[in-house]
């Protein structure tokens, strides 16, 4: 079977808080097949939802609650160091909660980190060494 990942949902607390945020922040437009239920953002090939919290753990079947760090973060990959001090600044005016602010890192690179409203951990990243498509996909082989 070839890889495809094709959709990440968060569970959210307020649909309409992350929406605002997602938008204001990142600058992401939400598809036409969101609505006040779910919201999509479409990213050429992979799509971010957000969808209340106790709606995504019932489906699931999980418990909702949610404490510490869930062992997952989120990437922006960016093809210019100064975007990443950019973004994280529309981030941080925007709500976002800093987690760790632009570094250079041991890897060569140049990073942040922050969380949206609901405390979901995100990486701004751009290292020297990548390289992206005509999308703006990174390309790894």
């Amino acid at each position: 079977m070839k890889p495809r990942l094709n959709i990440i949902t968060l569970g959210v607390k307020d649909l309409s808080i992350s929406r605002s945020f997602y938008k204001k922040a990142l600058g992401w437009e939400p598809t036409k097949d969101s609505d006040d239920k779910i919201v999509f953002f479409n990213h050429e090939g992979i799509i971010l939802g957000l969808y209340p919290i106790d709606k995504l753990a019932e489906d699931a079947e999980l418990h909702a609650e949610r404490s510490g760090f869930s062992g997952v973060t989120l990437a922006i990959n960016l093809d210019t160091k100064e975007g990443v001090d950019e973004l994280y600044n529309s981030v941080i005016a925007n709500g976002g909660r800093s987690l760790v602010q632009p570094r250079e890192t041991f890897w060569g690179g140049y990073d942040a980190y922050f969380a949206d409203p609901d405390g979901h951990a995100w990486e701004i990243a751009w290292a020297p060494f990548w390289q992206f498509d005509d999308q703006g996909s990174l390309i790894m082989e």
